[in-house]
């Protein structure tokens, strides 16, 4: 790691393994440091022991729905930045997720290229 490098930290929260094993692979290769969540509670308690930069938040989950999870974190960090991604779309969810502060809200299937410049925009000076 090059001295002074700013490396940012992701929560990703989903339900789905698979897809959470592959995604939060897929960015640590990318450079930022991954922590995962299989649950809404599984997010919780790491935000608890850790600092996060973002989290990326599924929206349809067993134990709890995204936004109850996006409401949480940012009660109990108010400056992190959340981006609701999910299979499940729907504009009344995305009007809740903004309205509850997400910076974004992206549809499964996406990119990496695509979701990666979404993290970057979040992460910028300009949207804090």
């Amino acid at each position: 790691m090059v001295e002074g490098t700013d490396v940012k930290k992701l929560l990703l929260v989903d339900d789905e393994v698979g897809y959470l094993e592959v995604l939060a692979k897929r960015l640590t290769h990318r450079g930022f440091k991954v922590t995962t969540a299989s649950s809404g509670a599984e997010a919780i308690r790491a935000l608890r022991k850790w600092e996060f930069d973002l989290a990326v938040v599924d929206l349809k989950m067993e134990d709890m729905d995204g936004i109850e999870v996006l409401k949480v974190l940012k009660k109990m960090d108010p400056a992190l930045q959340v981006i609701i991604l999910t299979g499940h779309g729907s504009e009344r969810a995305a009007r809740d997720g903004i309205a509850h502060g997400a910076f974004d809200y992206l549809i499964k299937p996406i990119g990496l290229d695509p979701l990666i410049a979404r993290i970057r925009a979040a992460l910028s000076p300009e949207s804090t």
